[in-house]
């Protein structure tokens, strides 16, 4: 399984980005997919999730009404629209799947991206 992850880059608070990961190496159809950020000095931490056989999600509180997380099955893609950034949403951005149901652990993730970095400027 590989995981590449791309779209992050350098945004002003307020500002919206998406990021995007781009699966291969077997079929998703039984995985779920997630998002992770870390910050420096900070724990890895959850920030959504998707299945991909239908594409039910859940969020971290911090994001949610903000973050959209989506699937493109025909692509094997995932995406993460962030709208109305601000300083606090400053990490590294992971995606990582998983086969079976969604989970907000990342331990429980065995295949993880390379990241990409999102800094937001005030």
């Amino acid at each position: 399984v590989q995981l590449v992850e791309s779209g992050g880059g350098l945004v002003q608070a307020g500002d919206s980005l998406t990021l995007s990961c781009a699966a291969s190496g077997r079929s998703f159809s039984t995985y779920a997919l997630a998002w992770f950020r870390q910050a420096p000095g900070k724990k890895r931490e959850f920030v959504a999730a998707c299945t991909w056989v239908n594409s039910n999600t859940n969020y971290a509180t911090s994001v949610k009404g903000r973050f959209t997380i989506s699937l493109d099955n025909a692509k094997n893609t995932a995406y993460l629209q962030m709208n109305g950034l601000n300083q606090e949403d400053t990490a590294k951005y992971y995606c990582a799947t998983k086969e079976g149901v969604r989970q907000t652990d990342p331990m429980m993730y065995p295949y993880w991206g390379q990241g990409t970095q999102v800094t937001v400027s005030s």
